[in-house]
């Protein structure tokens, strides 16, 4: 695990602290979507463009921490019950998206010089990690993959929530809505501690993504059995923005970005491809199984899924909802990813 930084190392992260903190405030001030996680991601990347930006190791973890307990909160019993009803079309969904990406991944490897098979694992949204992890096993080097996934990411977070304000609107979650519990201090403190804990022993026993989904399950079986102790703030849920905004910023380097230009270039044209590709799917599969439009489009994004989350919880489009279609596709893509390829390759289509 990495070590916190000494009292000489502290000053630079403190001033990217600052200035993603004074990113995000201007970001709200003028009404921008997500403001303070594009204005935390935006002021950090720029301090990480000339290589002054610096965010230490438990930031992101502390951020998804937070995150997974306020969006814990809007799982009520009725809310998960049509979460459970909509269940089939989440996993439509996933296999649509797996199948979209896939379909990108010659064009991607044609434009970064790659060969098909890293395209492929590149071009999937399955999520940052996992689809390097998948990579890994399957003999495929992890750095463009992570950096193909962390470009999408970012161009999805910079565009989806403008285009969703602009279409929709805010409060488009009907049935997948749920009043914001009281906030009760000793509560929230003992919450964020049985938080701090579960996610700390979901890391501990190698759980993917355990910061976010411990406290995250922890919080909805509380509110299951209406034992929640207390709500979360809006104003932790606006750290974790802010923290999020820093994690995805500082990977904007611009050595490493300009020395693989050509793998960027095709991460954002195949990413801007893939979007609308979703966007239309995602409107097709809210008609058909009479779902929030909103809360899908942000579902089938190709984007991670706190970012998403946030985002469906900022504008108030369905968290649980969007939470259920990325926990199925990253399910699916965990499970099916890797035999995709081998079908492909064995009927002569991954060329």
């Amino acid at each position: 695990m990495p070590r916190f930084p000494s009292p000489a190392q502290f000053r630079p992260h403190l001033l990217t602290a600052l200035v993603a903190t004074t990113g995000g405030a201007v970001f709200w001030w003028l009404h921008i979507p997500l403001p303070w996680m594009l204005g935390a991601l935006a002021a950090t990347g720029l301090l990480a463009w000339n290589g002054h930006a610096a965010v230490a190791w438990p930031i992101r973890p502390i951020a998804l921490i937070l995150l997974g307990l306020g969006l814990g909160q809007t799982f009520t019993p009725s809310v998960m019950a049509a979460v459970g009803l909509a269940l089939p079309w989440l996993v439509v969904a996933a296999v649509l998206s797996i199948l979209a990406g896939a379909m990108v991944a010659k064009l991607f490897a044609r434009l970064a010089g790659t060969d098909a098979q890293t395209g492929y694992y590149a071009s999937v949204p399955g999520g940052v990690i996992v689809m390097a992890i998948l990579a890994q096993r399957a003999g495929v080097s992890a750095t463009p993959v992570i950096l193909s996934q962390t470009i999408r990411v970012i161009l999805v977070v910079a565009i989806v929530p403008a285009a969703v304000t602009l279409l929709i609107g805010r409060g488009e979650g009907g049935a997948f809505l749920t009043d914001r519990p009281e906030v009760r201090l000793a509560g929230l403190a003992a919450l964020a501690v049985a938080g701090l804990g579960v996610a700390y022993l979901g890391h501990r026993f190698g759980l993917a993504n355990p910061w976010m989904l411990g406290p995250c399950a922890l919080v909805i079986a509380l509110a299951a059995f209406d034992a929640l102790p207390s709500g979360v703030p809006m104003w932790m849920l606006d750290a974790a923005q802010v923290g999020l905004g820093m994690a995805l910023g500082l990977r904007l380097n611009r050595e490493r970005l300009l020395s693989a230009r050509r793998l960027v270039v095709a991460a954002a044209a195949t990413t801007l491809l893939l979007g609308v590709v979703m966007v239309v799917l995602a409107v097709g599969l809210a008609w058909l199984g009479r779902l929030p439009v909103g809360a899908t489009v942000l579902g089938m994004a190709p984007g991670g899924m706190p970012e998403m989350a946030i985002t469906a919880k900022t504008l108030e489009v369905g968290v649980p909802l969007v939470l259920g279609f990325h926990l199925v596709r990253t399910l699916l893509a965990n499970l099916f990813v890797s035999s995709i390829w081998r079908v492909a390759v064995r009927l002569g289509l991954a060329r």
